[in-house]
């Protein structure tokens, strides 16, 4: 990973045809650091990443170009068959066809936004260094995305605490009232800034903590093009802040019970 060193080099040329790759690329390299941090094999080719990890945190794939070959499909497929968990395949091109592997797919779009400059949120947001502050960011992103497979909680199973000693990638913890209340990650990679993980506990929703803890992580990105994939509630939030839609990507993942 590099850091916002070449953001001068990168910001008067990104386009929104370019959002998918940079999505792309960022989100591979989010992936492969967590990945690493885990323990778990980080699988690389030309078209595609794979992070293969345990039953819990399952197969994440990282779709890298629009034109896999039939020999990347194939492996691919094989490593979600034989997968020891849940397998969820990220597509920001919306050209990889996974049908065949059973799962279930939906569209949201990716999104970027050009430099600019970032207000002051309102609750405190901080960049988290202590262990405890990541164990509660955790926490929160366990519970506001109902990521089921991670209970009962096991400290250190999503976010490993290495993950923030990690170049490029920080965590943000958002508290209301002193309470831990919202959590985000950002990633620079190749002067481009990406979003992960925004959410806010439920028992906190609409009282300005994803406002927040946005303002909050994209403080450092500020002279940065900035992407993330946006769910269907993230996407005023995230328009209100100077995002603009790119494209539709893909995601895969489970079939619903």
């Amino acid at each position: 990973m590099t850091t916002r060193s070449t953001s001068a080099d990168r910001a008067g040329s990104v386009t929104l045809a370019e959002a998918p790759t940079l999505q792309a690329r960022n989100s591979a390299a989010l992936w492969t650091a967590t990945g690493r941090c885990r323990g778990h094999e980080v699988v690389r080719r030309r078209g595609f990443v794979a992070v293969d990890g345990d039953e819990r945190a399952g197969l994440r794939i990282l779709i890298q170009e629009p034109d896999l070959d039939p020999a990347e499909v194939d492996e691919l497929s094989e490593l979600a068959r034989r997968a020891a968990g849940p397998v969820y395949a990220e597509d920001p091109f919306g050209s990889t066809d996974l049908n065949h592997l059973g799962m279930r797919s939906w569209q949201m779009p990716v999104m970027l936004r050009m430099p600019g400059p970032v207000g002051e949120p309102a609750l405190d947001v901080i960049r988290v260094r202590r262990p405890e502050d990541l164990r509660a960011a955790e926490q929160i992103v366990i519970e506001g995305f109902e990521l089921d497979g991670f209970t009962p909680y096991r400290p250190g199973e999503l976010f490993p605490t290495s993950l923030i000693e990690q170049p490029g990638v920080d965590v943000f913890l958002a508290s209301h009232d002193g309470v831990p209340a919202g959590a985000a990650v950002s990633v620079v990679d190749d002067g481009i800034g990406s979003h992960y993980w925004v959410g806010t506990s439920p028992a906190f929703r609409s009282r300005g903590v994803g406002w927040a803890v946005m303002l909050g992580s994209l403080a450092h990105l500020a002279d940065l093009p900035v992407t993330l994939t946006a769910s269907k509630l993230g996407r005023p939030l995230y328009e209100s802040l100077g995002y603009t839609v790119a494209a539709p990507s893909t995601w895969w993942g489970p079939p619903l019970t």
